[in-house]
């Protein structure tokens, strides 16, 4: 009788090639494309609600859905570090390009690893006890208004800086599919092949 066996490489996509991300790099990329989709919707939407159990039921799940998103980024960057098999740039990136492809990835993970931080520290800073995740975390510090106004400032001008990152990250994909027609695009949807190609560090 043959007994199956599992090994890390059963969840590559070794025979799209190496011109696509693994479906671990893809799945989490996805799933932190629909947090966030969830994370800015729920915040925009609190600010038109005037029923108070309504805004206390977005605000609790906007947190949970923060703290979702970090874990999500740091098992991203873990894979990423361990795992992932990563394609190459395309032929027609330069290396200012790449540079800048670069300097956008890295700035998107600090931001979604810091940006729910900012969010919990605001939190924590009101000294009120508060929800998440259908329970509740108790006040750990006195009250200080100033903290909460500087972790305020820093979660909101952070998430507009996020939302930029993320428009020059959609952008950059769609000039590479319509002007460019290399497959940076293809390599990143989980229903799409690419060619093969040689790996990149």
């Amino acid at each position: 009788m043959t007994s199956l066996t599992f090994d890390a490489d059963d969840f590559l996509l070794e025979q799209a090639g190496p011109r696509r991300f693994d479906v671990v790099t893809i799945a989490l990329h996805w799933l932190t494309v629909l947090l966030l989709i969830g994370l800015f919707a729920s915040i925009w939407s609190l600010a038109s609600v005037e029923d108070g159990e309504t805004a206390a039921f977005l605000l609790t799940l906007h947190r949970s859905l923060g703290v979702l998103l970090w874990i999500t980024a740091v098992v991203r960057i873990g894979w990423r570090l361990g795992r992932a098999v990563l394609p190459p740039f395309p032929a027609t990136m330069g290396p200012l390009q790449q540079w800048a492809a670069r300097l956008s990835e890295y700035g998107l993970y600090a931001l979604l690893l810091a940006q729910p931080l900012t969010g919990l520290a605001q939190s924590f800073t009101r000294g009120k006890p508060f929800a998440i995740f259908g329970g509740v975390v108790p006040a750990v510090m006195e009250r200080d208004l100033d903290m909460t106004h500087l972790f305020h400032e820093l979660h909101e001008y952070a998430a507009w800086l996020l939302l930029v990152l993320i428009a020059l990250h959609i952008l950059a994909a769609v000039f590479h599919r319509v002007v460019v027609r290399d497959e940076v695009l293809q390599s990143m949807l989980p229903w799409k092949q690419a060619e093969t190609g040689e790996g990149r560090e």
